[in-house]
């Protein structure tokens, strides 16, 4: 698979100039990071921002992998799933097929090793867990860790709850400041793969939107840290400096009304290795 570091350009839906300050700042900081951009087709109404979910894994330089886009909790809501068969076809996309239903947020790449949440389970009810890991395997080339569905965020996705940091390093969200039992589940399985890192903040309430510094973008060696005006984003700020040294951190403002929808800068962007 083609990790995050690997990727040198960018797409986001048509849908996100909606967002129009949050989309202006992130557009610039691309600008001045050289990082190539482009939007997707079809992709014009703001309910289609999320092309982290239904757009296809990279496998390879020119080979992504194609999944079933439908989710549990977008059923009776079609204005939410754009054609991504002919976004693929229209930007020119290889693709392999699989009838395992996943969102795209719920793939995180560490090396020759994914981590996912156990919704993956419940979204396909047809395969047996031991053959659905098996498949997954298979596809992705790669080794996969589940971990527990943090059950108070709906989608099931892991992009807010742990990333990939670099070697054998991964980062978990601030649970040792609002959830000690699902920490130790996590910890327990991240340990037995993982050197893990955890951001930590030292704010006596925590903000509802604590989780959006983790949901980050990553593109080679530049990270776009979500920052909203909240005691938890200063903290992180000086936590990913000291975290990812000898990385571009940038800080992109405007983020309230995405993060009010349930995702921040992961979620709305689909980075790549391409031809620029």
């Amino acid at each position: 698979m083609i990790q995050d570091y690997q990727t040198n350009m960018i797409y986001l839906a048509q849908g996100l100039n909606h967002y129009a300050p949050f989309c202006r700042n992130l557009l610039e900081a691309l600008r001045k990071e050289q990082i190539h951009t482009k939007f997707l087709p079809h992709t014009s109404s703001h309910k289609h921002i999320w092309v982290r979910d239904y757009m296809p894994i990279q496998l390879e330089k020119d080979l992504f992998l194609k999944y079933q886009y439908a989710p549990d909790y977008l059923k009776g809501y079609p204005a939410y799933m754009p054609d991504y068969h002919r976004i693929c076809e229209d930007i020119g996309l290889k693709c392999i097929t699989t009838d395992i239903v996943l969102d795209g947020g719920n793939v995180i790449k560490c090396g020759g090793k994914v981590i996912m949440t156990d919704k993956i389970f419940k979204e396909n009810p047809g395969y047996k867990r031991k053959d659905l890991i098996e498949a997954l395997e298979n596809l992705l080339q790669a080794e996969l860790i589940i971990i527990p569905w943090d059950k108070y965020e709906m989608y099931g996705h892991a992009d807010g709850m742990v990333r990939y940091i670099d070697g054998n390093r991964v980062l978990l969200n601030n649970y040792i400041n609002f959830d000690p039992s699902l920490r130790k589940k996590l910890l327990d399985i991240l340990k037995l793969h993982f050197e893990v890192e955890e951001l930590n903040y030292k704010t006596v309430c925590s903000s509802k939107f604590s989780w959006v510094s983790i949901n980050y973008l990553q593109i080679k060696n530049s990270i776009f840290v979500p920052w909203l005006p909240i005691l938890e984003n200063k903290e992180a700020e000086s936590q990913f400096n000291d975290l990812f040294q000898g990385y571009k951190i940038w800080l992109i403002e405007g983020v309230e009304d995405v993060a009010r929808e349930g995702g921040a800068l992961n979620c709305i962007s689909w980075n790549i290795l391409g031809d620029i």
